[in-house]
This record gives structure tokens, C-alpha cells and sequence, in this order.
């Protein structure tokens, strides 16, 4: 089950390896645009905007998971790289006994707060009570989202990433059926949504274990393996604990923008939630070129190839600034369309529009950032992917929308700029930070 990625062409492994990752982000993302879609044609505004705020608190609560996650992935990539089969084992071992208790306090402080979340989002009043419905199933169903993506952490540390394409699909699939009987036949609104998603995400980890045991996936944890280990689990924390920090912070932002918006009313809360949706999707492939560098990088740099490892991150840059170009441009053509998909609200898709088109830039500068990220994790300087992130966001993401909100009242143009202005932050603290670390070599340790 495990992949060699030391060895050929640099961009045939990226593409390898990031095709089913792409995939998998698809489809994961199609969760949500299917709920927003489904519940868009049977149910009112209000269903709309509870789905899109519940299922935004539910991807920062995931992309958070992923993110401790990512050093379960890097440490993995790099104990294969150096063929330390049972550190391997010791790694997933942990990871196993850490996200068990991490996923059971989660889960019950999440209920126990449930109410002041719906506060704290400025829900509309007409959709309090679908938020509400919609957290509450989902959050009773995190211990099988961390399981799912702890799987496929797993996997992709092996470099196999076409597994947990595989165990999304068949979710994907059942997560759309369920819809349908849910909300449209039951007419169970968000609660519907909520339910279908759950229950799907149930039947993909059931068959990811299936998987598991039938066939020879390379993976043997022992009852050893389990025990907690103070050195390994350092080392996982270690890398994923600032990434986690960073997504939430990103997912933070998005929140307060969301905030901001449910503030000026119903039609546009419920524009900016499928703007972020949309935008979740067109950012599949800079999002995937994160997990792959990193992965791709932490084999070679294990394996002692820290030129490999660089030239991963000058492909991935390249990919994901030439994609984000290309959707920018067109963007500017087909907004409204795109937009009309989810509603049939005239004001929704005007407003959708305008925050589209101005937003969807960062797609061609946030790739950069997300590339670099990657390669700094692979090293193990995850922490500078955090505080790119989190000036980013104090600096500019939040104040900018803040301002375009309060001085353009009757457009969300300008408020769609703050995203691609604070990436660009970004990509400057990265390319910095890159320039300092080539010139101290001696620090990285691999």
C-alpha cells in the first residue's frame, strides 16, 4: 500500500498523487454544495442560511481536525521515506489513541455550547432555529468525521491517496440520496441535511475499516502501538497544532465575515454562504497542493532529497497559479449563472454575484501560499504557516471586509477584495521566509 515518491518524474508524482486528493476534496465539498443545493429547491431562504452557516461552523470544526491531522501525515511521510517500518506503526498507533480522546471531548463541549454558537454567529432570526437542528446532529456525528479523516491522514502519510477517494465517493453518493428522502420527500429541512450528512459519513468510515481488514494495506499497529508515547505524539503535535491553528483562524475569519453579512440582512447572509461554498470548490486545487507538497516533500526529505523536495514546491506553485488564473478570469463572465445554481432569489444572485467576482482572485494568490505552507511542513516549520496566516487575517482580511461592509452598504464588491489582499500578505511572509531559511540551511533539520 505504500507509494515511493523519492524516485521519477517530480511532476508526474505531484500529479499522481494529487489527482485522487483533488477528487477526494471534490467530492468532500460536494457535501456541502449538495446540501445547500438540495434544501435551495425544497425548502425557503431561511433553510438556506441556516444549512450554509451550520455546515461553515462544521468545516472550520473538520479543516481543524485535518489540521492536527496534516502531522500524522508529514511524520508518517518521513519515518516511510527513511524505511522505519515501525515507527510507521508507532505513529499510527498513537494517532489512533489521540484522536479517540480528542473527538470524545470535542463532541460534548460542542453540545454543551451549542446555543451560544448560534449566537455568536448573528443567525438570522427566521433560521435560529434550523441552525440549531443542524448543529446538534452534526456535532453528535464528529467522533466519525475525525475518523474519516484520521484514515486518510493515514493513508496519504503512506503515499496512497486514492483510498480515501474511494471511502468519499461512496459517502458522496449516499450523503445525496439521503438528502432527497430527507428533505425532499421529508420535508425535514436542515435537519434533513444534517442527518443525510452523518449518516453518510457513518456508512464511508464503516467501509474504510471494512477495507482496512480484507485487504493488505501495508498497515500493522500493535496493542504497543496504542500506548501513548510522549516523544511521538510531540512530534505530531508539533507540526499539526499550528496548521489546526491556522485553518481555524481562517475559518474564524470567514465566520466574522459571514457575522458581518448576517448583519446586513437575510439575502445577503444567504449570498455570502453560497459564495463560500462555490469558493470552497474552485479552491480544491490550491487546497490539494497543500496536503501533496507536504506529503510528497516529507518522503523525500526523509529519504535525504531536499532538492526533490524543493522542486515539488516550485511544480505545485505553478499548477495552482495557473488554475486559480484561468477560474479568476472566467469568473468574471459567468457569475451570475454559477451563482443562480443554488437560489432562485433574483437579490441573492446579484449580490453573490458582485462578492464572486472580486473574491474568487484569491483562488490564483491564496495557491501560492497554500504551496509554500506545505513545504515549510514538511520541514516541520509549520509555524510559519501560522503566522502568515494570522497576520493575514488581524491585518487585513477582517479589518478590509469590516470597512467595505460598513462603507459600501448597497454592494458586496469591495468586500470580496479583502480575501485576495490578505493572501497576498501572505505569499510575501512566505517568499521571505523561504529567502531566510536557504540562507540559514543549517537549521532545518530534516
Amino acid at each position: 500500500m505504500e507509494r515511493d515518491l523519492t524516485h521519477g518524474s517530480i511532476g508526474r508524482n505531484i500529479l499522481r498523487f494529487s489527482l485522487p486528493y483533488f477528487l477526494s476534496y471534490f467530492l468532500q465539498t460536494l457535501y456541502g454544495m449538495a446540501d445547500l443545493f438540495i434544501i435551495g429547491q425544497f425548502d425557503s431562504v431561511s433553510g438556506t442560511t441556516a444549512v450554509s452557516i451550520g455546515s461553515q461552523v462544521m468545516h472550520m470544526i473538520t479543516v481543524m481536525i485535518v489540521g492536527i491531522a496534516m502531522g500524522t501525515t508529514v511524520m508518517i511521510g518521513k519515518s516511510v521515506g527513511a524505511k522505519l517500518k515501525k515507527e510507521t506503526s508507532k505513529i499510527i498507533g498513537n494517532t489512533i489513541t489521540l484522536f479517540l480522546g480528542i473527538s470524545i471531548v470535542l463532541t460534548c463541549i460542542l453540545l454543551f455550547f451549542v446555543n451560544p454558537i448560534v449566537d455568536i454567529m448573528s443567525t438570522p432570526t427566521q433560521a435560529v432555529a434550523g441552525t440549531r437542528a443542524y448543529l446538534m446532529i452534526c456535532f453528535a456525528g464528529i467522533p466519525l468525521i475525525t475518523a474519516y479523516n484520521i484514515i486518510s491522514s493515514i493513508f496519504r502519510g503512506l503515499g496512497d491517496s486514492k483510498s480515501p477517494m474511494y471511502f468519499i465517493a461512496v459517502a458522496c453518493f449516499f450523503n445525496i440520496i439521503l438528502d432527497y428522502i430527507f428533505i425532499g420527500i421529508f420535508h425535514l429541512g436542515a435537519s434533513g441535511a444534517a442527518l443525510g450528512t452523518t449518516l453518510a459519513q457513518t456508512i464511508s468510515v464503516v467501509i474504510a475499516l471494512l477495507a482496512i481488514l480484507k485487504k493488505n494495506t501495508g498497515i500493522s499497529v500493535h496493542k504497543e502501538d496504542l500506548k501513548p508515547q510522549a516523544r511521538t505524539l510531540k512530534n505530531i503535535l508539533q507540526i499539526g497544532i499550528p496548521i489546526s491553528l491556522q485553518d481555524g483562524f481562517i475559518q474564524i475569519s470567514f465566520i466574522i465575515i459571514t457575522i458581518i453579512a448576517n448583519q446586513r440582512g437575510l439575502n445577503d447572509a444567504a449570498a455570502v454562504g453560497i459564495v463560500e461554498k462555490i469558493i470552497s470548490f474552485v479552491f480544491l486545487v490550491p487546497s490539494s497542493m497543500l496536503s501533496c507538497v507536504s506529503a510528497i516533500s516529507a518522503q523525500n526529505i526523509g529519504a535525504g532529497k531536499d532538492d526533490r523536495a524543493y522542486k515539488t514546491l516550485q511544480y505545485a506553485t505553478m499548477i495552482a497559479v495557473s488554475f486559480g488564473l484561468v477560474v479568476a478570469v472566467c469568473m468574471q463572465f459567468i457569475s451570475n449563472p454559477v451563482v443562480g445554481i443554488f437560489t432562485n432569489d433574483v437579490f441573492v444572485i446579484k449580490m453573490g454575484s458582485q462578492y464572486i467576482r472580486s473574491y474568487i482572485w484569491d483562488c490564483m494568490i491564496a495557491g501560492i501560499h497554500f504551496s509554500f505552507s506545505g513545504y515549510f511542513c514538511a520541514y516541520g516549520k509549520s509555524g510559519i504557516s501560522f503566522l502568515h496566516n494570522v497576520l493575514s487575517i488581524v491585518l487585513i482580511r477582517i479589518p478590509g471586509a469590516f470597512l467595505a461592509s460598513k462603507y459600501f452598504a448597497n454592494t458586496l464588491y469591495p468586500m470580496g477584495f479583502a480575501a485576495p489582499c490578505g493572501s497576498l500578505l501572505s505569499v510575501i511572509i512566505c517568499i521571505s521566509a523561504l529567502y531566510y531559511f536557504k540562507n540559514i540551511k543549517k537549521e532545518i533539520t530534516v
